[in-house]
């Protein structure tokens, strides 16, 4: 099948809303041709911009999530996490103009804090520069985890029934959902993960209750839209009954 008709195929049928990528990959992708990780990660980078671009022009979801730098990732080598920071802020001042033309609204998920100054300013700026934009949410997690993301929930619930604004039955999993730092962002659909793990490596926890979970062992700076397409077709083949039992 061609990939005008894969595309037609998969537009045909009920789109996820919320798809979610764990990139993994760059390293072996780099090691595998004799070059630096950081040539990985540069690859890498201009995957992600491919993809956000695809997804944005042919308005095929609303959100796109992409784990891209985890709260485990700090034990790098210093040279790595340099050229991984200077990375994101290149994108953040060079690509801005270019989400914009294409209707994208950037988010950052996660504690950027401890980022280099330039680069929170960066983001800040970027941030600022797309929120009005239609056509995809794109949200980039930054120093994030599941585990620190269910953590910040239940610090911010026991602070509201300190100040007496939270009873303990009034702590359904809806209004735990909404203290999350995305709350405002729906659950994921999809979750694809590329390099051949088959684990969700502390992303996203709570809110994957019950995601559709799709493994690829393409490595990531190999990931085409095709094979976006392929794991959505997949998904749309799936029955989906979020714990109930179906007739």
């Amino acid at each position: 099948m061609s990939f005008e008709g894969l595309l037609r195929e998969v537009r045909s049928r009920p789109l996820p809303q919320h798809v979610a990528l764990i990139m993994d990959g760059n390293g072996r992708w780099a090691k595998s041709r004799g070059l630096p990780r950081t040539e990985g990660h540069r690859q890498g980078a201009k995957t992600v911009e491919r993809i956000a671009r695809f997804v944005a022009q042919e308005k095929l979801f609303p959100y796109l999530t992409v784990f891209a730098f985890s709260t485990e990732n700090w034990d790098r080598p210093k040279e790595e996490l340099d050229f991984l920071f200077s990375t994101l802020e290149r994108f953040a001042r060079e690509k801005v103009a270019e989400l914009v033309e294409n209707g994208v609204c950037l988010k950052v998920l996660g504690d950027i804090s401890p980022f280099p100054p330039s680069l929170r300013e960066a983001l800040e700026v970027a941030l600022e520069k797309t929120r009005d934009g239609k056509n995809l949410i794109f949200t980039v997690a930054l120093n994030f985890g599941g585990r620190w993301d269910v953590l910040f929930a239940a610090k911010k619930a026991v602070a509201l029934a300190c100040e007496g604004k939270l009873r303990p039955e009034e702590l359904t999993p809806e209004r735990f959902r909404e203290l999350l730092p995305g709350g405002a962002l729906p659950d994921p659909d999809l979750i694809i993960r590329t390099g051949g793990h088959q684990r969700l490596s502390n992303f996203f926890l709570f809110e994957a209750a019950y995601s559709e979970l799709y493994f690829t062992k393409t490595l990531w700076p190999d990931f085409t839209e095709e094979e976006l397409l392929l794991a959505i077709r997949d998904f749309q083949g799936r029955t989906r009954n979020f714990g109930r039992v179906t007739a």
